[in-house]
């Protein structure tokens, strides 16, 4: 009768209990299926197990060799203890706008599966958050599995995000991957979080930095055009002037590092 709810981590789910912002009547805990918790290589994608914890994720030789932006954003997520017990499928369905993951799976165009009893289906990370605390998932579905493209040899990626505290949500984040050759920029995959009710691409930015050489200038101009059409809200003790800036900024900075890294690669 959809009064029910499903036990992973428990690191977002006991707290709105807590505070009764949820009432399910049912719990179910998936914490024995096992089968759900691994990280595999597939060849061209790295699929991680929705039951998988962030600790678990965050170490793995598949991650921090083939998708350093997963690896490097988890540094800011949450602690330890909290990473330790927290699972990557129970914090994309919780689906925080604030949450650092959500916004590095929708850079790297991450493919979320979804198993029911009479089959499964596959969301892009574009269809899959929705908006605040709210994703594709339909009643009755439960993510098994992210999956995520290995990126191009010689790609660099950067994660910056501002925050309160060390390990608080983000006030604005930005995840980056981009792809320099002879000295131009050939691809980029940019996301931004915390400033809506989902994490969203900057296409503007995409398309206008393909092309650019990666200069301070340039970068600076494309970030402010980006900014530009971005409509920012204040939150308590935060006002949209602030986010917009910090936005702006680690926009420029995260580019920045992530060419330089790119131009640096010999992966």
């Amino acid at each position: 009768d959809g009064d029910a709810k499903i036990l992973a981590g428990g690191q977002s789910l006991v707290p709105m209990m807590n505070f009764r912002m949820a009432q399910p009547e049912t719990l179910i805990d998936i914490n024995r299926l096992d089968e759900l918790a691994f990280v595999e290589d597939r060849g061209a994608t790295i699929a991680i197990g929705a039951l998988t914890r962030h600790n678990d994720v965050m170490a793995h030789l598949l991650v921090t060799h083939h998708l350093p932006l997963v690896a490097a954003a988890y540094a800011n997520v949450a602690h330890h203890t909290i990473r330790n017990r927290g699972t990557i499928g129970g914090n994309v369905v919780h689906a925080d706008a604030a949450s650092e993951m959500p916004a590095v799976l929708t850079a790297l165009d991450a493919c979320f599966r979804l198993d029911r009893i009479d089959g499964s289906r596959t969301l892009p990370a574009a269809e899959f958050f929705v908006d605040v605390f709210t994703t594709g998932i339909e009643p009755h579905e439960l993510l098994s599995e992210i999956e995520i493209a290995k990126p191009p040899s010689r790609a660099g990626t950067a994660f910056e995000e501002v925050s309160l505290r060390t390990g608080d949500f983000a006030i604005t984040s930005i995840a980056a991957e981009l792809h320099v050759e002879e000295g131009r920029i050939v691809g980029a995959r940019l996301a931004i979080g915390g400033i809506a009710g989902a994490p969203f691409r900057a296409s503007l930015a995409e398309t206008r930095l393909v092309g650019s050489e990666p200069t301070p200038n340039a970068i600076g101009e494309i970030a402010a055009a980006q900014i530009k059409h971005i409509e920012f809200f204040p939150t308590p003790g935060v006002s949209a002037a602030y986010r917009r800036d910090a936005t702006r900024a680690l926009l420029e900075r995260t580019v920045l590092r992530a060419a330089d890294r790119s131009r640096r690669s010999i992966r």
